[in-house]
């Protein structure tokens, strides 16, 4: 396998609240959930991302990705799940799924998020990207990703086998896919066949159909415990039974089949043994308890930060508000990022250089985990709400994100800013190669920065003064920013095209 496995598509934010029924409502004879646990994780195209992920493949993942807090929690478990994100912009809010449950069942499914908004337009990095994968699934979720007509020239021009997943709300597949994996009900309603004499008979003739339709190499029509009918070269179709019949949580099942019959193609394996391998494979997480027990651990695990009493400029909401006024405005988002313990001048002259980059400046701030992470149990000094509450006091700054993450990868990944912005001595550093954020800012076309900064200003030395009773470890002088008396570095741009990476 050479290159990336990429999907492409539409992602929602699912969740699982799983509670107990003791009672009716008193005012409606309808059961009263008492909520115990939930776990989000990606749904649709990053499910399916999950999963082929959770095999070990590098994977990325071409989404529509909303400025909300919706958009910041499936940047973070996606991050979690090891997923590349390559996100488009989206108008409107991130389309959520939300199953209420109790004893493992399913009392009522909650949609939420609007009409499907319209996604941006997708940057020359992800048209380079669907031409260098090894493999490309198309899981369509009929909210507009796969329309786009940039990403359907791409999807036709690649040399790499295409799996398309298809919705009855989502456009044609492009012609020439290798393979498509609708389900029974989506292919009789893609198709128009009418039920025929058996199960069997309607779905040879819906894959049949669309076969021919959409010129694709093999259709394989899905059929639950039933296994799945494979129409490809030749008149008579192959049946894929399942090597075993079981009832269990099916969601999530397609895209189990679909990533892992991307993934064998991707290995070299022919058609019919690349549906031979997504059957088993689907039947088996259906018999292992689902996506419940499926979902790797890490994305189980991806708990959000919570920010009590932060106020209206902390938060995925308060970035991701500044951030679309900004850009619907035609503006430029400028992000910056660190852990900001005992914040001292030489952090507040960076921040005032960033803000001066553009129409907004949203600070990515690490969280105590974060911090702890990086520095030792001892740090930080400042817990995470003060330290967000004072740097969203400075009138430089518009919004605070809070990551738990090592980096701010996810984070950034969600936010797309078109300049990142780091202090420090990286002038002298010989090129953009030495900074980390470099290639996650290129999938969209994003710039980083140096600034100024002050010298001598240190957080870690500010504590080590202190402790030793030596009071300011601020040289003569003490805080002041550049252009009022205070040494600091000319601002370096770097920018992230291809050619300087």
């Amino acid at each position: 396998m050479t290159g990336p496995v990429v999907v492409l598509g539409d992602t929602l934010l699912d969740r699982d609240v799983e509670g107990t029924v003791n009672r009716l409502c008193p005012d409606s004879p309808v059961p009263v959930l008492d909520e115990g646990t939930y776990v989000d994780r990606p749904g649709g195209a990053g499910l399916a991302a999950v999963f082929a992920a959770a095999e070990g493949a590098e994977v990325a993942l071409v989404t529509a990705v909303a400025d909300d807090a919706g958009g910041a929690r499936l940047g973070t478990l996606l991050a979690a799940a090891g997923v590349q994100l390559y996100a488009l912009p989206l108008a409107g809010s991130t389309p959520e799924k939300i199953r209420l449950r109790a004893r493992g069942r399913v009392l009522l499914r909650h949609d939420r998020g609007g009409p499907a908004g319209e996604p941006g337009e997708p940057s020359e990095v992800v048209l380079r990207l669907l031409a260098d994968a090894a493999v490309v699934l198309v899981s369509d979720y009929g909210r507009g990703v796969a329309r786009d007509p940039a990403l359907r020239a791409a999807l036709a021009a690649t040399r790499a086998p295409v799996v398309w997943d298809p919705h009855p709300r989502g456009p044609e597949a492009v012609p020439g896919v290798h393979l498509a994996t609708p389900n029974e009900a989506e292919a009789r309603e893609l198709a128009k066949v009418r039920p025929g004499a058996s199960r069997l008979v309607t779905a040879s003739r819906s894959a049949q159909a669309l076969r021919q339709r959409w010129q694709a190499g093999a259709v394989a029509v899905t059929m639950g415990g039933e296994g799945a009918l494979l129409c490809h070269a030749g008149s008579t179709p192959l049946v894929v039974p399942a090597p075993a019949s079981a009832e269990g949580d099916t969601c999530g099942a397609g895209d189990r089949f679909a990533a892992t019959a991307a993934l064998a193609l991707a290995g070299g394996a022919l058609v019919s043994e690349a549906v031979q391998a997504a059957v088993a494979e689907a039947s088996a997480y259906v018999a292992g308890g689902g996506v419940g027990t499926a979902l790797p651990a890490p994305v189980r695990d991806a708990s959000p930060v919570v920010v009590s009493g932060g106020g209206d400029r902390i938060g995925a909401d308060a970035a991701g508000a500044v951030v679309a006024e900004v850009r619907a405005a035609g503006g430029t988002v400028v992000a910056t990022g660190g852990c900001f313990d005992l914040l001292h001048a030489g952090h507040v002259a960076t921040l005032q250089a960033a803000r001066q980059l553009g129409d907004c400046l949203v600070v990515c701030l690490n969280s105590d985990a974060s911090v702890a992470g990086l520095k030792g149990p001892e740090r930080p000094v400042v817990p995470q709400g003060d330290r967000s509450r004072l740097l969203a006091a400075l009138g430089c700054v518009d919004a605070v994100v809070i990551f738990d993450e090592p980096t701010p990868h996810a984070a950034l990944s969600w936010l797309r800013p078109d300049i990142w912005v780091k202090g420090g001595d990286y002038a002298s550093g010989g090129g953009a190669e030495t900074l980390p954020e470099a290639e996650i800012l290129a999938r969209w076309g994003g710039h980083t920065v140096v600034v100024p900064y002050l010298d001598g200003r240190s957080t870690s030395d500010m504590i080590a003064a202190a402790r030793a009773g030596r009071g300011s470890a601020l040289p003569p002088g003490g805080g002041v920013p550049p252009g009022t008396g205070g040494p600091a570095r000319a601002a370096v741009i770097r920018p992230t095209a291809e050619g300087a990476r």
